[in-house]
């Protein structure tokens, strides 16, 4: 082997010597770098976790709620606490209704005006028309009834008013005895012309009378407001728009 051999050999191997330790200390800075990477991760999962997350306390789901009940439910919730969320949601929800519940001094009801026996629907297809009536009823110490606007000098100012009979048909309903009340109303339904002015008195009257006894009805599957209503009109077409708005059909059950 001549010299020249020699110095080709030598330098091959100091090539490879080179390249085998270039590759080692790449292979362990890339170890190094997965394992930083790896601890980085960890420490933002771990910093994720121990955030603290808080629902907002909505008001429309705190009305009625009592202050040791907000004192007693401050308990954080992660976003995922749907079930307390629901529970805090139906607690404010009987609170409200619980207040609903109390009987009234004074209530004020607006009813519109309605237009029936469209097309051929006579006595079940009715609308509700924009002309709005707003009533007033109060605990007096005696029976009045005062109105102003449309129809107010022919209206009656007695029982027979059919304002009156819908707050005795809740009174009843509400196994109550009726008080003795004030009426005001403030009338934008013509009176006696085709636009309602009788169901609109007749829902009123039921509303009032609920309230201010502090009596709730059955919705779903019932329609007791309806079902009263229709039951002193005698058919659905006009009450049913009156109470629920936009254009109604009302058939009867037989029930």
């Amino acid at each position: 082997m001549t010299s020249s051999d020699n110095t080709k050999l030598a330098a091959t191997a100091l090539l490879a010597g080179g390249v085998g330790a270039a590759l080692s200390y790449y292979l362990v800075q890339k170890k190094n770098d997965a394992a930083a990477r790896d601890r980085e991760r960890s420490s933002s999962f771990s910093n994720l976790n121990s955030r603290t997350s808080f629902i907002f306390q909505d008001p429309e789901y705190d009305r009625g709620t009592s202050a040791a009940t907000a004192a007693n439910d401050t308990t954080v919730l992660m976003p995922h606490s749907h079930e307390e969320r629901m529970r805090r949601r139906i607690a404010a929800r009987m609170a409200v209704e619980d207040e609903n519940s109390q009987p009234r001094q004074s209530v004020t009801v607006r009813v519109p005006a309605s237009s029936a026996n469209c097309g051929p629907g006579y006595d079940c297809i009715g609308l509700a028309v924009d002309l709005w009536t707003e009533v007033t009823v109060s605990r007096a110490e005696e029976f009045e009834i005062t109105a102003e606007g449309d129809g107010a000098a022919e209206m009656p100012k007695d029982e027979s008013n059919l304002l009156v009979t819908g707050v005795k048909a809740a009174y009843d309903t509400a196994e109550k005895p009726m008080p003795p009340l004030r009426y005001h109303v403030v009338s934008r339904i013509p009176y006696a012309r085709g636009l309602g002015s009788s169901s609109a008195a007749i829902v009123a009257g039921i509303i009032a009378g609920l309230v201010l006894a502090g009596h709730r009805l059955p919705v779903w599957g019932s329609e007791s407001l309806l079902q009263i209503a229709a039951t002193i009109e005698g058919h659905p077409d006009n009450v049913a728009p009156v109470i629920y708005g936009g254009v109604q059909i009302g058939i009867h059950n037989r029930t």
